[in-house]
């Protein structure tokens, strides 16, 4: 079986009509975004302190190395996930450093929640937007209109519409109000 790759299919989101899924996605996609980029910012702090003792102790090759592709995977894959833009390799990047945070907190603490908790929560949002990608409203999915005029439903599209009508109306109301 061969794979169906396309510029289309890396942006394309998974698309659900309902509205209210779609809002909540995009609340839930820029909150855990803008949450993560501090991660990448603590890290570049004090890189060497960093690779010592997360990196170096699971025994990585080239601790300094993967401390940097960890920081900036945080630092540009955050943003890009909260933005919606290449939200799909953004997130599985962002997955991977979660995923080695889970295994160190594994082999610090054993099965402890509390260590655990936080990277295990944040491993299966990237996860999921990995797999789904950003939605109906995100960078990706105007992308993926100009690419491919066909690639959502005409309900998805009335979607997309609402949206920008409601944006628009709201920044009138601003600039009427200012």
């Amino acid at each position: 079986m061969a794979a169906n790759f396309s510029p289309v299919s890396l942006f394309k989101p998974n698309v659900n009509l309902n509205l209210a899924a779609q809002t909540t996605l995009a609340i839930v996609r820029v909150t855990v975004g803008i949450m993560m980029v501090h991660n990448g910012f603590d890290k570049l702090a004090n890189i060497e302190s960093f690779a010592q003792a997360y990196v170096a102790y699971l025994g990585l090759p080239f601790p300094i190395l993967l401390s940097y592709i960890a920081a900036y995977t945080e630092l540009i894959g955050a943003p890009l996930v909260a933005f919606g833009l290449l939200t799909r390799p953004a997130a599985f990047g962002l997955f991977g450093t979660m995923c080695v945070a889970m295994y160190h907190h594994v082999k610090v603490a054993g099965l402890s929640l509390p260590y655990l908790e936080l990277s295990a929560v944040y491993a299966a949002i990237f996860l999921f937007f990995a797999i789904n990608g950003a939605g109906l409203f995100s960078v990706d999915a105007l992308i993926t209109q100009r690419l491919n005029a066909n690639a959502f439903s005409s309900k998805a599209k009335q979607i997309m519409k609402l949206e920008k009508s409601l944006a628009a109306s709201s920044s009138e109301k601003v600039s009427v109000s200012s």
